[in-house]
């Protein structure tokens, strides 16, 4: 009884699937979504501390200007930075497991938190600054990629 040859291209076969390489804009592009989950978990508690703050001692907190457009109560922007650091906290979290509903909150309540931190630029002009610059990586980062697909 004669034995058969495997064919060419059977002994040409890995013994396991190949994993394509992923570009290095990708893994950049995972770390900064890390980077802003964790980012948006932190600062999200520092805002919600700082509207805390905000509301327990608001008028001594808060800088004064004399002719600002934009001129609100401390209670009311205590209450809305609890409420954007609350919420960016929770998405925070949430961005690690990869969830598109996560990430969709994320990107808006940053945009959000620029925007109140535009608001808040006479008050506090270096930690306004620095904060909307990290909100600009973390809308970057999360809309990018999905951490669920790593």
């Amino acid at each position: 009884m004669a034995k058969s040859r495997p064919t060419p291209s059977a002994r040409l076969a890995p013994a396991r699937p190949v994993r394509a390489a992923r570009p290095r804009r990708t893994l950049l592009a995972a770390g900064a979504s890390t980077f802003a989950a964790t980012v948006m978990l932190v600062a999200g508690l520092f805002q919600f501390a700082e509207g805390l703050v905000t509301l327990v001692d608001g008028p001594t907190f808060l800088v004064s200007t004399l002719s600002y457009v934009f001129t609100f109560n401390a209670t009311a922007w205590g209450w809305f930075h609890m409420v954007i650091g609350l919420g960016a906290a929770v998405a925070g979290a949430f961005i690690f497991t990869g969830n598109l509903v996560a990430r969709s909150v994320g990107i808006a309540l940053a945009v959000l938190s620029a925007l109140a931190n535009f608001l808040w630029l006479p008050a506090y002009p270096i930690w306004a600054v620095v904060v909307i610059g990290l909100d600009v990586v973390v809308i970057w980062a999360l809309s990018t990629v999905d951490l669920g697909e790593l």
